[in-house]
This record gives C-alpha cells, structure tokens and sequence, in this order.
C-alpha cells in the first residue's frame, strides 16, 4: 500500500523551489525514506537520478564525484533546465560531506541547477558531515518511526497491536505469524542496521559486545538498570564507559537509548543510573516477547510493554522537532524501606519548560512520584497517561508539539 506520510509535501514543495539548498532527508532503516523519494518522483516532472552507496565501497570518495558528474552531462545532452540527483545512504561513504560540498559549490558558482536530495541512516554520521562541511548549504527532513495514526491508517492495526507490534511498516502484514515476523525483525532489520549503520561506520572495536548490550537493552526497555550490573549479564568483557558510548551510538541510530535521570545539576544527570528505552517497540517484543496473547493477558508484562510504547513516542516524535527536546525519567528513593520509590516514567525538558508523564495501566495504583516532582520541580504541565488519566489512543495518536507548547 502506497501510504503517504506527512513529510511528502515537505519533500515535494521544496525540490519545486528555486535551487537553494541541499535537501536532507535523515530517518532511521525502515522508516519509507526511499519509499517517500519514489513517491514524490512520481508527481513531479523534474528529470532524476537515483543512486545508491550501499553497495559502494567506503573508501572510493571519487563515487560521488563520477555520479555527480554523470548527472551534469545528462542534464546537458538532454538541454534541459533543471535535473535532481538523489543519493541514498551517502553517510556510507568516507569524506562524503567534503565531497558534496566540493561539487555542490562548483554547481553553485557554475550556475548549473542541478538540484540534490541526500538520505542517511545513522544521524551521527549525518550531522557530523552536515555540520563539519555543510553548513549553511541544506535543510533536514526528519523522519521518525511511524507512530500509531499512521500504521492504524495504513495497515488497520489496533492500539494493542501497535503496542505489541511497534511502527515498522515492513513486516505490518507478518503480525497474525509471529514467528516470521520476528525473523523479520531480527534478520531483515535488526541485522543490517547493527552490521552496517552501526558497525561498519563507527569504531566498535567489540562488535560482539555491541550486539550483546543492543539485544539485552531492548529487552530492558522501560526499565532502570545500572551498566554495572548490565555488564555482569554480558558474556564479552568490557567495562562501563565502553557501554554507555556504545550506547550513544545507537540512540544515534534511533534504535536504543539510555534516559538519565532528570536534575537541575548536569553532573546528577550524567552519573545517574540508566532507564532504556527502545525507539520502536517491535525491538522490544523481538528479543522480550513471549507472544501478543501471553503478553496482553499478563498485566505485569502488559504494563511495561505500554509504558515502553508511550517512551518510543516521545523519542520518535522528538526526532521531528527543530528545537531543544529531551527526555528522561525521574526517581527518589525512599528513606522508609516499607515505601516504594518516588517515580516519574518520562520527563520532557524544552526551552527551559518541563512536563511531567505518568504511565498507568491498572498495573499498579498511582504512587507518589508525581505529585512530590510537581512539588519539586514545578512543571508546567504533569499529567496521568493509561487508567484514570489520557486515554493511550490520545496520547499515542498525538504530536508532541501539543504536549510541550
């Protein structure tokens, strides 16, 4: 099914514009980047070009310059006023940025209208070419995972499944065969993303300790853990500081992230105990799963895969917005040991403001953790998320922009 999602106007509108700007169309695997640039080709009638760097190898920077220059002369044999070359997956390619400047700015000063669109994987090696080389000469599209509205629209799945099932698009028809949808997810997503957007391009000089901590943290999801005793469940040594920059790379790549703990003082949030958070909940049911009937049947289980779903969210959606957007989690522990720790499962910082999330399913009854944050905190807006508060449709069918403005 030809779905289109929002970022397709934005897309279209600009390639139709007058040749300013390099367009950046940034998103994790999976997400219908392609799928998106094939959709807009279709309706407009600028001549094209698509090429790929998958395949390509790393070191062979002179790629970009041969196809770059394949485009010029088409676009002079067929005398026609403007051409649109694509490029996917450019971050593949060593010194990519240097070189698209290089051929971007002698495009420029030729006044040659041969107008560019870039797809990237792994936001890490996007912004720092975007940043080191490029600055001034792009605009970045985002791309998140799909959220709730958008796999309900495109393929009819419940709130539940969505839950259950996150927002891949790909293997949406798999989800009644959980065991092929589950290889899906493993060796047809999972597998690429760690081997070439994350291994391949970045220095993992334990790849098997990567995909140890990657595969334990998505089972953890929603759940607060020290490396500490994270490490003591790995079987390749490491230590801690090698985990959490592993970590940093894969929240880089919008797969997995580790939230700090929400405080006034920087250093309280850096040393504080990670709470991990998948971007899509479909890795948490890959590696946590014990089936959609077992888990939705099981209220424990249940509520973590609601709480991990509600957190994929607001990373997601966080992924789309221009300005500063964080998020983390709250904890107090209790001096009385007969009393349960003071939690807040998600707190969203933006431009100096702060909203307060408490996820409840029935689980478990209200404790005390919002309303002593509200007295500590003062946020501007605190609220229930499940039982006895927004409904999960609401909130997983929302854009983040009304829950922070």
């Amino acid at each position: 099914m030809d779905y289109i999602r929002k970022q397709f106007d934005t897309l279209k509108n600009r390639i139709l514009e007058t040749r300013k700007f390099m367009q950046v169309l940034a998103g994790p695997r999976q997400v219908g980047k392609s799928t998106l640039v094939g959709q807009v080709l279709e309706q407009v009638d600028i001549p094209h070009t698509v090429e790929v760097a998958d395949a390509v190898n790393p070191k062979d920077s002179d790629w970009i310059h041969r196809i770059w220059e394949s485009a010029r002369t088409t676009m002079m044999l067929r005398g026609v006023a403007e051409f649109l070359l694509v490029i996917d997956e450019v971050q593949k390619i060593d010194n990519w940025s240097e070189v698209v400047k290089r051929e971007w700015d002698a495009d420029t000063r030729n006044r040659v209208n041969l107008k560019v669109v870039l797809l990237g994987s792994s936001r890490l090696l996007l912004k720092k070419g975007l940043t080191e080389s490029l600055a001034g000469r792009y605009e970045l599209i985002r791309m998140p995972h799909w959220s709730l509205r958008e796999m309900r629209d495109a393929f009819g799945v419940s709130l539940d499944q969505y839950i259950y099932f996150g927002g891949y698009p790909g293997p949406a028809h798999m989800i009644n065969d959980e065991r092929r949808w589950r290889k899906y997810i493993k060796d047809s997503l999972v597998a690429p993303a760690i081997e070439k957007d994350v291994i391949m391009t970045s220095n993992i000089y334990k790849p098997a300790l990567m995909k140890q901590l990657f595969e334990l943290g998505c089972s953890y999801s929603a759940e607060i853990l020290s490396l500490t005793k994270l490490m003591g469940q790995l079987q390749d040594a490491g230590n801690v500081t090698t985990l959490a920059s592993y970590l940093e790379i894969l929240d880089q790549c919008a797969l997995l992230t580790a939230l700090q703990k929400y405080a006034k003082d920087e250093a309280r949030k850096r040393g504080s105990i990670p709470k991990y958070q998948v971007y899509n909940n479909a890795l948490l049911t890959a590696y946590k799963g014990r089936g959609f009937v077992t888990d939705r049947t099981d209220t424990q289980a249940w509520g973590r895969w609601v709480e991990s779903a509600v957190g994929a969210h607001l990373l997601s959606m966080a992924d789309e917005l221009d300005y500063d957007y964080e998020v983390y989690y709250w904890r107090e522990p209790s001096r009385n040991k007969d009393e349960k720790d003071k939690e807040v499962d998600f707190v969203i910082f933006n431009g100096g403001e702060v909203t307060a999330i408490e996820v409840k399913t029935g689980r478990r009854g209200m404790n005390a953790g919002l309303p002593a944050f509200v007295e500590a905190f003062h946020p501007k807006r605190s609220f229930v998320v499940g039982t006895g508060g927004v409904s999960l449709e609401d909130f997983l069918g929302s854009e983040v922009e009304q829950l922070v403005l």
